[in-house]
């Protein structure tokens, strides 16, 4: 099987609803990325073969197949042909698994991998799973025959996580206020700098909070009576775009390319849609398994901090080191814009492997219907 190197990742800087990036447009974010990574590689983008790119809420200013539109708007020749796909929050690491099997398989040399999320623009809710003035539901009579009437949302599987892996209140506020500390770290010693495009006079992740604690933290109201899920564990609304370039070995070589990373393995798994968010620990352990590598192999680990209690259950059932997972904080204090969240983890995980010197490096995150991605990269 051929490999597939990652030869450029570039993000913006992630934004908050009100903020620096609130006026972007998605198109724009996201062809800000891609003229970004061909400048930065160098790559003659009239070789590119394939943009794909990862976007959740696909309606509005972020329907008509936004990869074509980012493409499009960002001066690049529309010789190359662009396509949106939909995996929830993995949408745009589920990108970089169809851009590396594209290369893999020897029958593309130079695809894009990217996504992009305008939550300000097009919030979360703009696509929801119930119609009110129609009364239907995405969810039809085969699936309420299976999995009965009950309440399916990320929030009450963030609950469920809680109370089966037994965790507290406390618990997740302080992996809440360690990933600010993190998020805070990082961005004073500049470890964001190189990998992080500019955008709208913003350089820098705005979500961090640096006056939060432990005591404000406890002070917030559960998003349900009794619950331990707050808004103070869960990711942050946001807005953001990364791509990046993978290439096949001869076009390394045909375009004098820099390899940042090889793409090792990848995996993708369904799980429990009541629970929804534990997809992360059926597929690390299935990446694991392919690759023929232990847990304790890999040197930095990038879970999605969806909520607080999915970091901490896959932990606790995969063994990983906490102190090697999202080592520059997660999406608790940088945040989480859906689609492009995917992309945003690989090219931060990239640059971390190059920072630190690692070899391997793990990336898994929980996906809407109970799914997960897992990817591991190899630094080069």
């Amino acid at each position: 099987m051929a490999e597939a190197f990652i030869v450029g990742a570039v993000r913006t800087p992630v934004g908050t609803r009100k903020g620096a990036l609130a006026g972007v447009h998605p198109a724009d974010l996201g062809a800000h990325v891609l003229r970004e990574l061909v400048e930065r590689t160098g790559v003659d983008p009239a070789a590119v073969e394939d943009v794909i790119m990862g976007c959740v809420s696909q309606l509005g200013a972020q329907a008509g197949d936004i990869a074509r539109s980012a493409w499009l708007s960002a001066g690049l020749p529309q010789s190359v042909p662009g396509v949106t796909i939909d995996r929830q929050c993995g949408s745009s690491q589920q990108a970089l698994h169809f851009a590396a099997q594209g290369v893999m398989s020897g029958t593309q040399d130079l695809v894009v991998a990217a996504g992009v999320e305008q939550m300000a623009m097009v919030p979360m809710t703009a696509n929801g799973i119930v119609n009110s003035e129609l009364g239907t539901s995405t969810k039809g009579q085969g699936w309420t025959d299976r999995y009965g009437d009950q309440e399916i949302s990320q929030f009450r599987g963030a609950q469920l996580i809680t109370e089966k892996w037994g965790f507290t209140r406390e618990d997740l506020e302080k992996f809440s206020l360690e990933s600010h500390r993190r998020a805070i770290t990082a961005i004073d010693e500049g470890r964001f700098r190189d990998q992080i495009a500019p955008l709208a006079g913003l350089d820098t992740d705005e979500g961090a909070r640096r006056d939060t604690s432990l005591e404000k933290l406890a002070a917030l109201k559960p998003l349900r009576e009794g619950w331990a899920i707050t808004a103070g564990v869960a990711s942050q609304i946001s807005i953001g775009a990364a791509a990046l370039l993978v290439a096949s070995e001869d076009a390394v070589r045909r375009f004098d390319l820099t390899p940042l990373a090889r793409v090792h393995t990848l995996a993708v798994v369904g799980d429990d849609p009541v629970y929804m968010l534990t997809g992360p620990i059926p597929a690390t352990q299935a990446a694991l398994k392919r690759s023929g590598l232990g847990i304790d192999d890999i040197d930095t680990f990038e879970i999605n901090e969806a909520f607080a209690p999915v970091v901490l259950a896959w932990a606790q059932d995969t063994g990983a080191d906490l102190a090697k997972t999202n080592p520059n904080g997660g999406a608790i204090a940088l945040g989480h814009p859906l689609g492009g969240t995917g992309a945003i983890l690989a090219t931060k995980m990239i640059h971390e492997l190059h920072r630190t010197g690692g070899r391997y490096g793990l990336q898994s995150m929980c996906e809407g219907g109970g799914q997960a991605n897992a990817t591991i990269l190899e630094r080069v």
